[in-house]
């Protein structure tokens, strides 16, 4: 990606190299995890949750080691990324006779607090609409990377673009309406109506990068790969057979490969949200 010398986003807190005492536990998007691989392993999921949740102590205190420099390059990327999905909704927005509300970007390490609870690293990147912030402890890209066989800036930047793709939800009142319907509805259909939501944000990422190539020219020669790539190294078919279990359609919160690839080819290929209708139609034609 050609990110280098552009604007950055004003609009990050860096939380990094600060713990919460005692330990933390999950935030709304943790809690969604754990019922995902209790339906994978079989665990009881209050024996998950005893595993990584622990009695919150405190603020902040600093831990034993040094913080990271708050202007090293890759938070630089981030603000950067951050900064140029601002400038794609801004005028999206405006278009469509509203007004974006830019979200904060939080980066922190090991765990952090939020308006969703007290979450930690293993929940990866996450969107709490209580407080219309993004959550992202940086380690997730290496993970991306190492783990997962997805590397590059532009598969990153996909991720940062997916959880802004949250917050438009939020604003165009999209989470609420999922929010509810989810709460009549069985846990198949919560479950389906939760890939739509994760889907639509992947298409959502698609439109932005499709505004910063065509717009600003920071893609270059396989990038798209990188952030298809991506798409396809988190879904839950791909993440189910990693951790040994069968693939279980029923039991997805976020979508196969294929359907996060199609919809994030969606928004790139076609730069507008009108394309990102997941609500409608059978999602596994």
């Amino acid at each position: 990606m050609r990110w280098r010398g552009r604007r950055q986003s004003t609009n990050v807190e860096d939380r990094r190299g600060l713990s919460l005492g005692g330990g933390a536990g999950l935030g709304c998007g943790g809690l969604l995890l754990l019922l995902v691989l209790s339906l994978i392993t079989g665990v009881n999921p209050l024996e998950l949750l005893n595993q990584v949740q622990q009695p919150e102590t405190g603020g902040y205190s600093e831990p034993g080691r040094t913080a990271p420099d708050q202007n090293d390059e890759m938070s630089q990327f981030v603000r950067t990324v951050l900064a140029d999905t601002e400038t794609t909704w801004h005028e999206i927005f405006e278009q469509m006779g509203r007004r974006y509300q830019e979200p904060t970007l939080v980066l922190f390490s090991d765990r952090v607090s939020s308006a969703c609870g007290l979450s930690s690293s293993a929940v990866g990147p996450f969107y709490c609409p209580g407080d219309q912030k993004v959550y992202l402890d940086m380690s997730f890209f290496r993970q991306l990377d190492q783990q997962f066989g997805a590397p590059g800036d532009f598969a990153q930047a996909y991720v940062i673009a997916h959880e802004v793709g949250h917050h438009v939800q939020n604003l165009l009142g999209i989470s609420d309406q999922v929010h509810y319907r989810r709460q009549q509805s069985s846990r198949a259909e919560a479950n389906e109506l939760s890939v739509r939501l994760e889907l639509q944000a992947d298409c959502l990422a698609g439109v932005w990068g499709y505004h910063a190539n065509r717009s600003r020219q920071m893609l270059e020669t396989g990038d798209l790969e990188e952030g298809l790539n991506a798409a396809a190294a988190i879904g839950d078919d791909v993440l189910q057979r990693r951790m040994g279990g069968d693939v279980a359609p029923e039991s997805w919160t976020h979508g196969s490969s294929q359907m996060r690839v199609e919809w994030f080819r969606r928004g790139l290929q076609s730069g507008s949200p009108s394309v990102c209708d997941t609500f409608s139609g059978d999602l596994r034609q």
